[in-house]
């Protein structure tokens, strides 16, 4: 019941936010903490929710990531302090309670509103006339008061850019600290972003110690504030219990608030709800709302170089197959590598040069390092590496700077040398006129030539073409044709494409079930993913209890590989933030989240739990259930075991020793790995069956009614004693040769 009102309210709050958008704005602010430790530009990331991406075209309509000044710039320029006030009346000056008039001239320039030019003490002043150079008529639009807390709060915000610049300018751990350190008297000074990112480290133990009560009370404060960060993460708190009782209802009302303020987190986490009912009745076309005004953001923050790689690491897999890889890079397997392209090997060359552009595998994204390992292999003719040097200078860096006749010199090169990334960015340039003029045939005829060596933007760039009907006909067959066979390498923008088109039903049959699934996928492959690295290297030096919150954090959002390590770590109960009583259901509640996601030793989980009574009273015929479905829908040979062992006991099923038998064999027949205990278990079942097919009948009976004169013939008492005998003599004959002595032979006499 307070799910169903709960909703309601959350409806009815966002409709009211339809309303209340002009008011509210386009800018979708993304916490910085929330995404990466290492984000370049992490404070720059406020996008609009509005963004059109088409068919792998990006019309980008947002502010550029870069920054146009310096921090030292934006903090004390006084262009920026200006404050547009439509009625303002003068204090002091010459023209004290007169109201102020916009526009008025001061020297050669028209002011629409309160200045600080021509002052020395940066005070904010008006004039009461037009032409102030004639009447010199002015006064203060504040007071002392006021403009000493104006100073103050620009003091604190030099203080904040001076310790994000630092913590973005540098990767080591001490230095980060140190930067945060500044953050906290930014934070003390009335920074509202100071305060939003020091709460999200004490929360997350991003390099400050874990601290949730002080965290939860900075998030109060912002929230009373109208912080949509704040309010985003107090719905964290109350949704996963961390610091405070647990609440479904208030965690869905703030959320709802984050979300109307703007906060593409608490979007991407009202989509999971309502996709998957949790707290709110489950509603297809809500979740789709959410998750694609997420998308959008994500799909316009696509790169032509792909962006990062999304690390997905499964800590039971891990601690269950410990031999098995964790798809992490060695040290010493890296070191092997820059070993290798130092010596001049090309292609160890590009594969470091890849690594670095994209980042994973335990590897920081560099592209300075990039660079030049693509510089040295394009210098051997590598056509690999011209072409993704091309990519390079066509995208910008701080390491590259943005060059499209250079982009298209190196894309030219690889392209006449028959390379499929060359050809696809040959055909980029072509068809945006970068570097050359503008053709949309030859950008067709290189995106064609790319697609048949199967390279992946290749045939996104083609589906684009063919969906938007740019130099061909346009035929969403081909569109759709294209974009699966991209997203079949994984390409974010083809599943982008594929859910607008099922989203609208272009080309398809609508379908919002699909488009959901598809744009949950690339709202999962936001700049956020990197905090599933940033917990796993948390976990992996022993912080449990920050790996934990990150975890769970990334669970709220949606994440089954979250959800599943979440629960891991409290079934082990490693993690100190919860009660020993209190782990084991909360376990329970994320494998149930991972199971309903596909996940399926999680839905082996939820019938051990049942089975064993872990943080639920014991319950046969749930864990029957539970591995039933495993067994049906995910074909797991744990699952056809566990039935078979219910079977065999008759726990929360009929006892059937035939369907147990059945359940065995089939587990031995789908994994290798369970021939071993199946050969077991079916030997113990043979016994038990014998032993119990004796003890039904009765031996001394059958044994009486058994006539061994028509079984084995009328003298068969002497065929028994002849046997006997004979097995008798064989014994003592075999007995004397063993207790014979054996002949020593001669020894030989030394001679005289």
């Amino acid at each position: 019941m307070i799910g169903n009102r709960a909703g309601k309210l959350c409806i009815w709050l966002l409709l009211l936010a339809s309303r209340l958008k002009p008011l509210l704005g386009d800018v979708q602010e993304i916490d910085e903490s929330l995404e990466s430790k290492s984000d370049q530009q992490s404070e720059q990331l406020d996008q609009s929710a509005g963004t059109r991406v088409v068919a792998g075209q990006i019309m980008d309509s947002t502010e550029d990531f870069g920054e146009s000044k310096s921090d030292e710039d934006e903090a004390v320029s006084k262009e920026d302090v200006n404050t547009e006030i439509d009625v303002q009346k003068a204090i002091g000056g010459t023209a004290d309670g007169e109201l102020c008039v916009f526009p008025f001239l001061f020297v050669d320039r028209e002011y629409l509103s309160c200045t600080t030019d021509g002052r020395d003490d940066d005070r904010l002043w008006c004039a009461t006339t037009y032409n102030y150079n004639q009447d010199k008529k002015w006064g203060f639009c504040e007071t002392n008061e006021e403009a000493s807390q104006r100073k103050f709060a620009r003091e604190a915000e030099v203080i904040y850019h001076t310790g994000m610049k630092m913590i973005n300018g540098t990767s080591r751990k001490n230095l980060k600290k140190e930067g945060y350190q500044i953050l906290v008297k930014a934070a003390e000074m009335g920074s509202t972003k100071a305060m939003e990112k020091v709460s999200y480290a004490m929360l997350l133990g991003d390099y400050m110690q874990l601290d949730i009560a002080a965290a939860k009370n900075d998030f109060e404060m912002l929230a009373a504030l109208g912080s949509p960060k704040g309010q985003t993460a107090l719905g964290f708190l109350f949704a996963s219990g961390v610091g405070v009782h647990s609440s479904q209802a208030k965690a869905l009302v703030f959320y709802t608030f984050g979300a109307l303020g703007g906060n593409l987190l608490s979007h991407m986490i009202l989509g999971y709800r309502y996709w998957a009912g949790i707290g709110v009745p489950q509603s297809c076309e809500s979740a789709l709302t959410h998750y694609k005004l997420v998308a959008n953001y994500v799909a316009s923050d696509v790169s032509l170089t792909g962006g990062n790689v999304v690390q997905r690491i499964r800590l039971l897999d891990e601690a269950e197959n410990s031999g098995v890889s964790s798809g992490m890079l060695e040290d010493d397997l890296i070191q092997y590598y820059q070993f290798l392209a130092e010596k001049g090997d090309v292609q160890a060359q590009v594969g470091l040069g890849q690594l670095h552009l994209h980042g994973g595998r335990g590897v920081e994204q560099n592209n300075q390092r990039a660079f030049e390992y693509f510089n040295q292999a394009a210098a051997t003719g590598n056509a690999h590496a011209m072409a993704f040097l091309g990519k390079m200078y066509s995208e910008g860096s701080s390491a590259v700077p943005q060059n499209n006749d250079t982009a298209f010199h190196y894309f030219k090169k690889s392209a006449d040398m028959g390379n499929p990334v060359g050809q696809s960015g040959l055909g980029m340039a072509y068809l945006y006129g970068k570097g050359v003029q503008m053709n949309h045939e030859l950008a067709l005829k290189y995106f064609q030539k790319a697609a048949e060596q199967g390279w992946v933007d290749g045939q996104l760039q083609l589906g684009s073409m063919y969906y938007n009907g740019v130099g061909v006909k346009r035929d969403y067959k081909q569109a759709l044709k294209y974009f699966n066979l991209a997203s079949q390498a994984g390409h974010i923008l083809a599943f982008y494409n594929l859910a607008q088109m099922h989203a609208i039903g272009s080309g398809v049959i609508r379908s919002c079930h699909t488009a959901v699934e598809l744009f949950k996928n690339v709202c999962e492959r936001g700049r956020w993913s990197e905090r599933l690295m940033s917990a796993y290297s948390s976990y992996k030096e022993g912080d449990t209890d920050s790996a934990l919150v990150q975890y769970l954090l990334l669970a709220e959002q949606g994440y089954e590989v979250a959800q599943s390590n979440a629960a891991f770590i409290l079934d082990q109960k490693e993690a100190k933030i919860f009660g020993e009583n209190e782990t084991y259901p909360r376990a329970l509640l994320h494998w149930n989240r991972a199971a309903a996601q596909g996940y399926t030793v999680a839905r082996i989980k939820l019938g051990d739990y049942h089975f064993y009574g872990y943080g639920t009273d014991i319950d046969y015929e749930t864990a029957v259930i539970h591995y039933r479905l495993a067994s049906e829908q995910q074909h797991s040979a744990q699952a056809m075991f566990n039935l078979g062992y219910m079977h065999e006991k008759g726990l929360g099923i009929k006892q059937d020793i035939y369907l147990a038998k059945r359940f065995y064999d089939m587990a031995a027949e789908t994994s290798p790995d369970a021939q071993v205990p199946v050969f077991l278990a079916l030997c113990k079942l043979g016994m038990i069956y014998s032993m119990d097919y004796l003890s039904e009948t009765k031996l001394r009976e059958m044994w009486m009614q058994i006539d061994l004169d028509a079984l084995l013939g009328p003298e068969w008492d002497l065929y028994l004693m002849t046997i006997l005998a004979l097995l008798l003599g064989t014994v003592i004959a075999y007995r004397q040769r063993q207790q014979q002595p054996r002949l020593r032979p001669p020894e030989h006499q030394p001679q005289q």
